[in-house]
């Protein structure tokens, strides 16, 4: 497909079809998201036991976005995302020790158990934050867009925001800088349908991923809960940006099965809903289904990732617990002035 810096018109919004790919990337890309699924899970029992303080925001149901699109992007490139974070953070490398730690509040934490859920940092694996403030993260991640620029690294800021930070000034005043500079940016819009408990239909008018239309940014909506689809996307597009024609909106059409954070009994919707997105669409199960009527694995293999899944993540759990909290005189580190 042509790239255009014009308002994409109807037949534009979709991306090219899924290619065909090897029995070890279906494998690699299952267990990505069967290890997002499972921490996330044992997360929101740790947080039912008291030992997750504050707010909590599980990725459960929309692992095939992450996933798909870090199988597109290179070493050296930059991630940033907002508080429903920790399925980055996994998908980016970051070990699941480290993560869990994290959340708990504890020393051997990714921040030193100071950032929590939504605000953990790993400049070694270019992942720069879980971010509080509805999107904030936008602008922050432009600016690492101009700094792989700047620097002729050959970097792309790969900038995760959901279908409630899209209403939010600074996005676009970030969508302005980022095609008149033409810096190497791939926005992910994470449309899992409510913002907190308002639905996308009722908070946002038109299409999301047209949302840069009137800075020249073609933007294209995408089956979230899809890896295939979603990778075939961002395979697409990377190159593109990488290649200096600037930014590119890819909006995923995906779902979330928990409340907004854990606070959330998700009463906005109905059960049914829920249940009918999980039985038809869950990207864990569509995958399996893939792999399985295509002989790349048979049950057997499938149950010894789940049990390796299962054994990182029950590691990480009882990690976090052991590991000591921070000295109180880590209050006084890491800090600007």
């Amino acid at each position: 497909m042509a790239a255009s810096r014009r308002r994409p018109t109807k037949a534009q919004t979709d991306t090219a079809p899924a290619q065909a790919v090897s029995s070890e990337e279906l494998l690699h890309y299952y267990r990505e998201m069967l290890l997002i699924r499972r921490f996330e899970e044992k997360a929101g029992q740790l947080y039912g036991m008291g030992l997750i303080g504050g707010f909590c925001h599980l990725y459960i149901g929309q692992e095939a976005v992450v996933v798909g699109v870090q199988a597109a992007l290179k070493d050296g490139d930059s991630v940033i995302t907002s508080y429903r974070d920790h399925g980055h953070m996994l998908a980016c490398g970051m070990e699941a020790k480290g993560v869990m730690a994290e959340l708990t509040g504890r020393i051997g934490g990714y921040s030193k158990g100071k950032g929590g859920s939504m605000h953990m940092f790993s400049q070694e694996k270019n992942f720069f934050g879980g971010h509080g403030i509805v999107g904030g993260q936008v602008p922050l991640g432009t600016g690492l867009a101009f700094a792989h620029k700047y620097s002729n690294d050959g970097g792309v800021a790969a900038v995760y925001c959901g279908d409630g930070a899209i209403n939010q000034g600074q996005v676009y005043e970030s969508f302005n800088m980022a095609a008149l500079w033409k810096l190497p940016v791939l926005f992910i819009i994470e449309n899992n349908k409510y913002a907190m408990g308002t639905s996308q239909e009722r908070a946002s008018a038109g299409e999301l991923h047209q949302r840069g239309a009137a800075y020249g940014i073609p933007g294209y909506q995408v089956n979230g809960m899809d890896v295939l689809e979603v990778k075939a996307a961002a395979d697409q597009w990377v190159p593109h940006i990488r290649g200096g024609n600037g930014p590119v909106i890819l909006e995923m059409k995906t779902y979330r099965y928990r409340g907004h954070s854990m606070s959330d009994p998700a009463k906005y919707r109905t059960k049914e809903e829920v249940e009918k997105m999980r039985s038809e669409s869950d990207p864990i199960d569509q995958l399996k289904a893939k792999i399985l009527s295509g002989n790349h694995a048979d049950e057997d293999k499938l149950k010894e990732i789940d049990r390796e899944v299962k054994a990182i993540v029950t590691e990480s759990a009882e990690f976090a617990q052991q590991s000591p909290e921070p000295d109180p005189s880590e209050l006084w580190t890491d800090i600007l002035v």
